[in-house]
């Protein structure tokens, strides 16, 4: 059940929560390619060899797959702008610690802690959705979804230009002065969400989710240079899979899960977590191509000779296009739904690919490639966030989200794995160095386009969510005897929806409003989707009862502020199912 804690309702943020939370996810995203313009240079900066500097990349990458749900369940339960600040400040600490430090074992402690943050932007989609009336939801939630892309796209040539004229340490204390910066505005312009979620946090589902997750990831990460056949390797991936197993056996059996594997398993949830793992490996190989193409000599035939700056603000307008697609990303999912929007996106991110296989001659052609390409991944990235909130309760959507993120971060993962495997094994030698190929970029862009088509097909699998007209009952009669009047969108009332434990709708609950003097305000019945909607004589505190059968009654406290702006609340009841009332 989702209650208020503090007389804050949705509709009364501030004007500036919005860009605060977008540069929240912005610095956070940037600590995943910060380091790519001296990726090169590693080994030599660290004194250790090639294999063990890829640590200090593959650390962030598994601290922040590991935070992102964990994170999102505890803003739930917490507050959600609490452990955005937690989150920030612990990515300061670890920029701090690799700004001082050369030593391989303390850099990787340090980039861990960086990547820890990663939690940040779940947690930011739901204080936006807790705070943010819903015609300004659409884009807010769109530009911070998208701040992954932007921050990445962003830092490189920023770090590319800082790493050219500077110590490359700089980079770090950069850094913690974003994150400092970034923890300052928060306390400033972002409220705490009222919302909570009840129950306790799971502490073995944390320890056996990270497990398995490290477990998984190691292998994906790794496997080109352990050998993908390697018992290792194998051996990995086999502790995974039991870990995993044993790990939703037991989230099953808990009453309140670290993550809500029923919820999870719906069609639209599931669908739309498969998509975002195909997003995100077409949004890690232009990354990793381009990059390097732009930078290669012109020596090779097909190098265009650009130095790391240059070639960074080649792949800047990929993060810039992201930014500027929230707007239009609002302005299509108000009109078609987030579905047809993910679609339209995906459908744009297999042309950037396709044309992007014959335009790699002219450094103006990849900025075009990342432009196109930008638009695409903007709209997909805009759209995930929207299909999940709309597909679980309000007190989930710091974990789901959270796990939506982590979806994105596996396809980043398998990505970096599989591109970064065939452009080895493409690779040619000039002068005892080996060279990434012509061929192996466009087999890159291949593979990208088709994880994205198959992304498609799982979009178009997605369910088309049909506008219905909600039915409000009188509010002065009894449900059951009670006249039906046609209602348009609520104004200055409740609404929300009846769910079970797991998540699942309650049709045909009575939900009854009581005011401060204990009178009955309104009444109405649950749809078949769950949903219901109720009126207000006037602002102030309300309960809001709630009984159906095969399940113990629910009273849930409630403000409302007044005005013409709806309430959200959805109204969890405990027990379980056996029956409607006739």
């Amino acid at each position: 059940m989702t209650q208020t804690t503090t007389d804050r309702q949705p509709g009364t943020a501030g004007a500036g929560m919005v860009p605060v939370l977008a540069f929240a996810g912005i610095v956070v995203a940037v600590m995943q390619t910060l380091l790519v313009p001296v990726i090169k240079d590693l080994p030599e900066l660290l004194g250790t060899a090639p294999s063990n500097a890829t640590w200090v990349m593959t650390s962030t990458l598994l601290a922040g797959a590991v935070a992102t749900p964990i994170m999102g369940r505890l803003g739930d339960l917490y507050g959600k702008r609490r452990l955005l600040l937690a989150s920030l400040a612990v990515m300061v600490v670890g920029s701090l610690i690799c700004g001082f430090t050369s030593d391989l074992l303390v850099m990787i402690v340090g980039r861990a802690l960086q990547g820890f943050a990663m939690g940040a932007i779940p947690l930011g989609i739901g204080l936006m959705r807790d705070g943010l009336p819903r015609e300004r939801l659409g884009s807010a939630m769109a530009l911070m979804s998208s701040s992954i892309g932007v921050g990445g796209g962003l830092a490189l040539p920023v770090a590319a230009l800082v790493a050219q004229h500077a110590d490359w340490h700089a980079l770090f204390f950069l850094a913690a002065g974003l994150g400092a910066v970034s923890i300052a505005l928060t306390l400033l312009l972002v409220p705490e969400s009222p919302m909570r979620a009840e129950g306790t946090f799971d502490v073995l589902g944390a320890l056996g989710l990270s497990a398995g997750l490290v477990l998984l990831l190691l292998p994906i990460t790794k496997g080109s240079d352990w050998g993908w056949g390697s018992a290792t390797t194998l051996g990995l991936f086999g502790a995974a899979l039991a870990v995993l197993l044993l790990w939703g056996l037991m989230e099953l059996r808990v009453a309140a899960p670290l993550v809500d594997l029923r919820t999870t398993a719906r069609r639209e949830v599931l669908l739309t977590n498969l998509a975002s793992i195909m997003v995100g490996v077409a949004f890690y190989a232009v990354s990793l191509v381009l990059p390097q193409l732009l930078q290669l000599p012109a020596a090779t035939g097909y190098g265009l000779g650009q130095s790391m700056v240059v070639a960074g603000l080649c792949v800047a307008p990929l993060g810039l296009t992201m930014m500027f697609t929230a707007p239009v990303y609002a302005r299509l999912s108000t009109r078609y739904g987030p579905k047809v929007t993910l679609i339209v996106g995906m459908l744009v991110i297999a042309v950037g690919y396709g044309a992007g296989l014959g335009l790699m001659s002219a450094a103006w052609q990849t900025v075009l490639v990342s432009v196109i390409l930008g638009a695409g991944i903007g709209l997909a990235y805009s759209s995930l966030p929207a299909l999940i909130i709309g597909a679980v309760p309000a007190s989930e959507t710091g974990a789901a989200n959270g796990l939506n993120t982590l979806m994105r971060s596996i396809g980043t993962s398998v990505s970096s794995a599989v591109i970064g495997m065939v452009l080895a094994n493409t690779a040619q030698d000039m002068g005892g160095t080996a060279v990434p190929t012509l061929h192996g970029f466009r087999v890159s862009f291949l593979i990208a386009m088709g994880a994205v088509l198959v992304g498609l097909v799982l979009a178009l699998f997605l369910p088309a969510r049909r506008a219905e007209k909600p039915r409000l009952r009188a509010s002065s009669e009894d449900p059951a005897s009670g006249q039906d009047l046609a209602a348009g969108p609520v104004r200055g009332g409740f609404r929300g929806r009846v769910v079970a434990a797991g998540g699942t709708p309650v049709a045909r609950a009575r939900v009854t409003l009581i005011d401060r003097g204990g009178r009955r305000a309104g009444t109405t019945l649950s749809g078949e989707d769950g949903s219901y909607t109720l009126a207000i004589p006037a602002g102030g505190p309300y309960v809001l009862a709630a009984t159906a059968a095969g399940h113990a009654p629910l009273a849930a406290s409630a403000t409302h502020p007044g005005g013409a702006l709806p309430v959200d609340l959805d109204l969890e009841l405990p027990g379980e199912t056996s029956g409607v009332p006739a």
